[in-house]
């Protein structure tokens, strides 16, 4: 029937075949650890220790016992063999979880290998709850209540398995393992495919912002965002030279457009796994960087994970353990001009390796910015058992990759004294947020609904913890640049790229006609074009205004960030966040707040010219006519090509960098 021994506190379980620890783990949290094994590990992963913990009472018996830490309460009971362990957690006395027993006993174990299992966790369902969390991906899901998620990395998906609830809780699966999430009518049901043991917290608070900050001091703060990083990035796939490049930037200047960076982007290297410049094609880089400095431009390159044979570097790191092995079979994990395989930045050997070329061959040239690439790593196919990491079979650890990747270069940063520190990456775990981690959704489409599911997806990552977020304005498949249906969902990406963390304008664009052939000798050639006089005459004074206004918003978007790295909250955050009362928010999935002051409802329709959009009580005012609005009430707004449907508070100093 199992037994309940109290300790300083912590409730412990134990039955046959089970051991159940539930401890206070910082303030208003507790921590649940559940094991097939002898004991708990006491592993954390991403997890950092608590700084402090409420004041904590544990009461009760072998038989039932209570832990109270601050605002959250657990209860366990042992109950009858098959039905003993059952935990219910509650926010101020009101019942939040209750674990549920489908079958046989409450968590589930399937041997998986070793003294790893297959593991589920599985609650009650609680008629009336929102979910919003679980990372990113490509689909119309912000309130995750009634889906289903896989718990994997890859191209256009980031898995961070974190929830938070409209019942005012936080709910943090602190498994590495992919595996997947339910949150479903019947229950919600957390599943791991191979772990030592299920580990999760639960963490309560008053509002959105409690819950959030909470989960910022348990994965970690955004450190401060650099105040370049707030301007217009420049990108494409993908600039052939060093003088295509610098053509674009002196286009730039001589345009008086405002544009704070440019990206390299991938296949400028001599091969895949040696990080730098291929001469043929960029001849001088330090120069290079000199005149995009001059110019007040920064050079951001991008770097792969990848690395085969041919490579000057891969011998050695095959023999040093530095890449992923897999457990049967040959090196090769990823076919893209030839078998590769990708780096282990779980090794601290490895980090410190490839930081070295990358600092001798870039940032020793002037370029201290980094675009990191295939960070999931995008494996074919993904049978994560059959990769070996420095910290464990892939099974265990591989949602860990992008956490490890983008500590390799946060820490390679720092160590050259570098302090505002931003790194563009296609995917994240819990705790990257504290490595300048700006996520963005990887290689999505150019249409209507991806742009509608790029919303949804940078909502879903504020609420994940990861405040520096972005999408390829425009998309990045198949844009074709003649196209007037594409000129039109281009600016109304603007717009919403207006109202992101980041602004950044990216895309493999369709070759035009009269486009020159690639360089000879050039590997992967480049898209069509992508500055923004490429896309009409009428387009690019739409384009040319918006990012005048980002430039006037930059205080603004400054303002909340440092509010991010202080506290956790998003700049770009849902409804419900500032608005926690009003039942309404926490169903809006099509418009969001921009900081305190700003709502913007993006249009993300062919044609469309209208829309509504539900004002929360209080005065707002139109950016487009000015008119004032009282709250509590939906209004239909006509907002032309020229024009984004925004609402400023009233009195709030961001109108006027609107109008």
């Amino acid at each position: 029937m199992g037994k309940i021994v109290l300790e300083k506190n912590k409730l412990v379980f134990q039955r046959r075949d089970e051991l159940v620890v539930i401890e206070a783990y910082g303030k208003n949290c507790l921590r649940c650890r559940a094991t097939r094994n002898a004991k708990v590990s006491e592993e954390n992963w991403t997890l950092l220790p608590p700084a402090e913990t409420d004041a904590c009472t544990v009461t009760g018996d072998e038989r039932f016992a209570t832990i109270v830490n601050g605002d959250i309460k657990a209860t366990i009971e042992a109950g009858f063999p098959w039905y003993g362990g059952v935990i219910c957690f509650y926010r101020k006395d009101k019942l939040i979880l209750r674990t549920k027993c489908e079958g046989d006993y409450v968590n589930k174990y399937v041997h998986a290998e070793g003294n790893h299992y297959a593991t589920k966790v599985i609650f009650e369902a609680n008629p009336g709850e929102h979910f919003y969390g679980l990372g990113q991906e490509t689909e119309d899901a912000f309130d995750r209540k009634g889906s289903t998620c896989e718990l994997v990395h890859y191209n256009t998906k980031s898995t961070l398995p974190f929830l938070y609830s409209s019942l005012g809780y936080g709910f943090f699966w602190n498994n590495p393992s992919p595996g997947r999430c339910e949150t479903t009518r019947n229950h919600t049901m957390w599943c791991s495919d191979s772990t030592y043991q299920a580990d999760y917290l639960v963490f309560v608070g008053d509002t959105p912002a409690d819950v959030m900050k909470t989960y910022a001091d348990l994965t970690g703060y955004a450190p401060q965002f650099p105040q370049w990083a707030a301007g217009f990035w420049q990108c494409k796939l993908r600039y052939e030279s060093q003088e295509e490049l610098l053509a674009v930037a002196r286009e730039y200047k001589r345009r008086g457009i405002p544009i704070e960076a440019i990206v390299i982007d991938y296949f400028h290297w001599t091969e895949q796994g040696e990080w730098k410049f291929d001469p043929k094609y960029w001849p001088d880089p330090a120069a290079m960087c000199k005149e995009l400095k001059e110019m007040g431009i920064r050079p951001i390159v991008s770097i792969w994970p990848t690395t085969n044979p041919n490579s000057e570097n891969y011998e050695e790191m095959n023999e040093r353990n530095m890449l992923v092995r897999t457990e049967n079979g040959q090196f090769g994990t990823f076919n893209f001009y030839g078998q590769q395989t990708f780096i282990d930045p779980m090794n601290p050997e490895t980090r410190k390796f490839v930081w070295d070329k990358i600092k001798k061959h870039y940032y020793d040239c002037g370029i201290h910015d980094f675009w990191l690439d295939e960070a999931e790593p995008e494996v074919h196919p993904q049978q994560f058992g059959h990769l070996h990491f420095y910290l464990g079979n892939g099974a265990q650890t591989a949602l860990l990759y992008p956490y490890y990747y983008v500590q390799m270069v946060y820490d390679g940063l720092r160590e050259e004294g570098e302090e505002e520190i931003i790194s563009l990456t296609r995917a994240a775990y819990p705790g990257s947020q504290r490595f300048g981690a700006a996520v963005w959704n990887g290689d999505i489409m150019s249409d209507w609904t991806a742009l509608r599911q790029s919303v949804t997806s940078g909502l879903s990552m504020g609420m994940c913890g990861i405040p520096w977020w972005n999408s390829d304005i425009g998309g990045f498949h198949a844009g074709d640049t003649e196209s007037e249906e594409f000129r039109e969902l281009l600016v109304r990406w603007f717009q919403f790229g207006l109202f992101s963390p980041i602004m950044r304008l990216h895309g493999s664009r369709r070759r035009t006609a009269n486009q020159p052939e690639p360089n000879p000798g050039i590997i992967e050639r480049s898209g069509g074009p992508n500055e923004i006089w490429c896309f009409g005459d009428e387009n690019y004074e739409r384009i040319k205004k918006l990012i005048e206004t980002r430039e006037k918003l930059r205080p603004y978007i400054m303002k909340y960030m440092d509010v991010a790295s202080k506290t956790g909250s998003p700049i770009m955050r849902p409804m419900f966040y500032d608005f926690y009362e009003d039942e309404r928010c926490y169903t809006l999935e099509d418009q969001y707040m921009f900081g305190e002051d700003i709502l913007f409802a993006p249009i993300m329709a062919k044609g469309q010219v209208e829309r509504e959009v539900y004002l929360p009580a209080g005065s707002w005012v139109c950016v487009i006519d000015g008119k004032r609005y009282t709250g509590a009430q939906t209004v239909t707004i006509h907002a032309d090509i020229d024009h984004y449907v925004a609402f400023v508070k009233e009195g709030s100093e961001a109108l006027e960098m609107l109008v």
